[in-house]
């Protein structure tokens, strides 16, 4: 840029108030300062329109780079995953001749299921604690009437 010192910027205010006149000098030098603005905007518009373009292409560049090599690892994993398909098919064919063609394979059964399941009384009702429990805590087992639970309580000497 054009390097202005002080001399120099005195040198061209004299002669801009010789030429244009005290009158209308504050007018030119507002009119001027707004021309410089708006040229330092547009020049700063332009350069962020040329950064913004080339951090674009940049990125373009990028993603196409993702791209390929996303592309590769499927192309390389599809190609894996065949393999293995090919030679476990492979194998499961050898196997099933090898089982078919054995004397042992026309004689084999399944094992009879393990698990049985097991009787339950649905229409008993069940109690949460288990009747073992009751018994060794003294908890009760049945219903009773009063006159049984005061009989059951009764001191065992008989009436005094």
């Amino acid at each position: 840029m054009i390097d202005f010192g002080f001399d120099k910027i005195a040198l061209i205010g004299a002669v801009a108030l010789i030429v244009i006149g005290p009158e209308k000098l504050p007018r030119v030098a507002r009119t001027v300062g707004t021309l410089m603005g708006k040229a330092r905007r547009y020049v700063a518009d332009v350069k962020a329109e040329v950064n913004r373009s080339i951090e674009l292409e940049e990125l373009q560049k990028m993603k196409a780079q993702f791209e390929t090599a996303a592309r590769d690892v499927e192309q390389t994993v599809s190609r894996e995953v065949n393999d293995a398909q090919q030679s476990f098919g492979g194998a499961f064919n050898d196997m099933k001749n090898a089982i078919s063609s054995d004397t042992v394979a026309a004689t084999w059964q399944p094992p009879p299921p393990q698990y049985k399941r097991p009787n339950k009384h649905w229409r008993l009702k069940r109690s949460a604690l288990p009747r073992w429990y009751k018994q060794r805590t003294g908890l009760r087992g049945q219903v009773q009437s009063g006159a049984a639970r005061v009989a059951r309580h009764r001191p065992k000497g008989g009436p005094a």
